[in-house]
């Protein structure tokens, strides 16, 4: 049996878990102080940021590519002028990006003639693919027998009398429209619903010319999506009231003619000429005189 050696150093002891180190803090590795960003930031992906094949230069060059406005130039000279590395340096990270499918370069021709080159950055190698080959949902048919749906145009005011020549006159009034704007080529279904519309202006004593007028005049600079639709609503919203009411005129009376006397009894009558009277010309004895 051995004997006790007071000398010998004690072997270490392991301490506590929740003791060996001070506070539950690592004293190795990283350690985050962030604050969150509201302003003035890019997204950047742990697959680039912690890519396993590419250079540190090319993860940066990658990040600083994703973070600058569309239309910077990410040319070799440029960024060489912008970074210390060389163009040596940077054209072989440029490579490795396009490699790896971070960036797409290619080379094209403008309308003058020169030759550029364009560059595509993507932050997610690959979705450009796999959105192309997704199985796509077939598109709903509408049944031959069963019409597009179409938007309703707003109500138009309606003529008390709809003439053949009021409707006729509304209708050419619409047709030339598009000979003032070509914004308003307006479709078969489109005339049909506004005709009454301008029947109803025109038959309050409104003269085409200031229809056509009233239709064309002030109209938006950008296109327009439903001329139809504009033109119905200024319609209805700029409809003139009707004309005020005018009594019928008086006939007019009846010419007092001359007296005549007849050619056949001698009695007098108003005749526009001399002549006989009317009992003459029917043959009948005048009656006597009193």
């Amino acid at each position: 049996m051995d004997a006790e050696n007071p000398s010998a150093t004690t072997p270490a002891q392991s301490r506590i878990r929740g003791k060996n180190h001070p506070e539950g803090h690592r004293t190795a590795g990283v350690v985050h102080d962030h604050v969150r960003h509201t302003e003035n930031f890019t997204v950047i992906g742990n697959d680039l940021a912690q890519h396993p094949e590419l250079s540190l230069l090319a993860i940066g060059l990658a990040c600083y590519i994703q973070s600058v406005r569309p239309g910077t130039a990410v040319d070799i000279k440029t960024l060489a002028v912008r970074f210390p590395e060389g163009p040596t340096r940077i054209a072989a990270a440029l490579r490795e990006l396009e490699t790896h499918g971070y960036l797409r370069r290619s080379r094209e021709r403008t309308a003058t003639g020169r030759i550029i080159t364009r560059t595509v950055s993507c932050n997610r190698p690959g979705h450009r693919a796999a959105r192309e080959t997704a199985p796509r949902r077939p598109a709903r048919r509408t049944p031959p027998d069963e019409p597009a749906p179409r938007k309703r145009l707003p109500a138009v005011p309606q003529p008390s009398c709809s003439s053949p020549d009021l409707l006729r006159t509304a209708l050419d009034v619409l047709t030339g429209l598009r000979r003032h704007d070509p914004r308003l080529l307006l479709s078969a279904a489109d005339v049909e619903h506004l005709t009454p519309g301008v029947a109803a202006w025109l038959e309050r004593e409104v003269a085409p010319t200031a229809v056509r007028h009233a239709l064309t005049e002030n109209l938006p600079d950008e296109p327009l999506r439903r001329p139809a639709a504009l033109l119905a609503h200024r319609l209805a919203a700029q409809v003139p009231p009707p004309p005020p009411f005018r009594p019928p005129a008086s006939p007019a009376p009846r010419p007092r003619h001359p007296l005549q006397t007849c050619d056949g009894c001698d009695r007098a009558f108003r005749a526009p000429a001399p002549g006989r009277c009317r009992d003459c010309r029917s043959g009948r004895s005048p009656a006597p005189a009193a």
